[in-house]
């Protein structure tokens, strides 16, 4: 999680996180989109794993990255959101980390 921290504070770009081609080469989908987001809103992205399916939300205040929380939806429940544990969440950014850290420069790019 460490290598992500870089992401807090840096400004999200609508359009990038509207372009569902350049996510899905990502291998991520955007679930829920906030369009206009809220002064304080929440994003929510999906991407397949070898764990299973991982979601994450990146909390925003005006246009800025403030948290990232990855976990699962429950299937059954779609409203019932499980933080990974720790151990799992290692495991997912050991091997999902390339790909995350490119995906946030896409979706923050540098201004």
């Amino acid at each position: 999680m460490e290598r992500l921290k870089a992401v807090i504070g840096r400004r999200i770009s609508l359009d990038c996180i509207k372009d569902r081609k350049a996510l899905a080469d990502f291998g991520i989908e955007c679930s829920y989109l906030p369009d206009p987001p809220d002064i304080f809103d929440e994003f929510e992205f999906r991407m397949e794993w070898t764990g299973g399916r991982v979601s994450f939300l990146v909390a925003v205040e005006q246009d800025r990255v403030q948290r990232l929380l990855f976990g699962q939806v429950d299937e059954d429940d779609p409203d019932l959101f499980r933080p990974l544990p720790e151990e799992t969440l290692s495991h997912f950014i050991s091997e999902k980390g390339d790909e995350l850290c490119a995906f946030f420069d896409h979706i923050c790019p540098a201004t």
